[in-house]
């Protein structure tokens, strides 16, 4: 439900305009340095406000270590991390749960949890829990910085609105006082062969699972992804040049059958035009049972794919630190 990993494992808690989220990891080992400073740097990637285009609703975002960190360093206990959420303006959202907002999780949220659910900014389904898939994140990389430098993560917005030039795709959007998505390609080099299941948990099944937890992902593709289907075989598969496994080609995305193979690890997510848009849109009112026209109120990104990069890098640095772990290849 709001967990997911097996030895490196996460849950996040909270809601969008309730008095915190928050994120519990365990299994991180014990000795590593750990401050509210090494958290900055991604969670400054992650926030509204920073870049054009992005929501105007900013918040602090000093994480609060609530448990697992003593004098400095990781205790080996369960780490508990909590964001208080303070710039909230929750009267913004009060129609939402007669009017749900088409494309966004309001209508089914109610259904799913019989009329309970916070519809607040949406509530347990917003990007604002986003902050807490960051903050494991950077856990994530000190895990691997300390135990397998060698691995580097890094993502970035590719193309948006259709476009390439992404200043062009942003202005798209204000143009059309609408939103605009957009695909982000990460790119993880130093990742050893050997990680990985074949079948249920393989690696590219686990990212593609965490990845999805990111609120507005539409689809995910690994090296030449959906490509493929139109290349010959001898075109697509991709020779091996040395015994460490390293490939003249990398259409597989640096994972075959499952497991990863020593070359770089690419895959590609397509990232949806934001819900809540300046747009005029139609819904059923559920009250009334009539259509209605209205515009949503309240602070919203013109393109989510702008602050998804250090998401994505985030959760990837989380599945690879957890294979790590079990092939027992960091010491836990």
């Amino acid at each position: 439900m709001n967990s997911f990993g097996t030895l490196f494992r996460i849950s996040v808690y909270g809601e969008s305009h309730g008095p915190e989220v928050g994120v519990i990891i365990d299994g991180c080992p014990p000795g590593i340095s750990l401050s509210p400073a090494d958290f900055e740097n991604d969670l400054n990637r992650r926030r509204g406000g920073v870049r054009k285009g992005t929501t105007p609703r900013t918040e602090a975002d000093i994480p609060i270590f609530k448990s697992g960190v003593f004098k400095g360093k990781t205790s080996g206990a369960p780490i508990c991390i909590s964001f208080t959420n303070s710039n909230t303006r929750g009267e913004d959202y009060d129609r939402l749960k007669a009017i749900p907002r088409p494309g966004h999780a309001d209508w089914v949220a109610q259904k799913k949890f019989a009329g309970f659910s916070d519809y607040r900014g949406g509530g347990h389904f917003s990007g604002r829990l986003t902050v807490c898939l960051v903050a494991a994140g950077v856990i994530a990389k000190k895990v691997l910085q300390s135990e397998y430098p060698a691995i580097h993560i890094d993502a970035g917005v590719t193309e948006l609105g259709g476009m390439s030039d992404i200043d062009a795709g942003l202005q798209k959007a204000i143009d059309a006082k609408d939103s605009v998505g957009g695909i982000v390609t990460c790119t993880a080099s130093g990742v050893p062969a050997g990680l990985g299941e074949p079948f249920f948990d393989s690696a590219e099944s686990l990212i593609s699972h965490i990845v999805f937890s990111i609120p507005a992902i539409r689809g995910i593709e690994f090296g030449t992804g959906f490509k493929a289907a139109g290349m010959f075989g001898a075109e697509h598969n991709d020779p091996i040049i040395n015994p460490d496994g390293k490939t003249e080609t990398n259409h597989s995305g640096g994972i075959v059958g499952g497991i990863s193979n020593g070359n770089d690890v690419i895959f590609r997510v397509a990232v949806k035009p934001t819900s809540s848009t300046p747009k005029e849109q139609t819904s059923m009112n559920m009250e009334t049972g009539e259509m209605e026209t209205f515009s949503v109120k309240g602070r919203h990104d013109l393109s989510i794919a702008l602050r998804v990069p250090v998401v994505v890098e985030s959760v990837t640095a989380m599945v690879i630190a957890d294979l790590l772990m079990q092939n027992e290849r960091v010491r836990v």
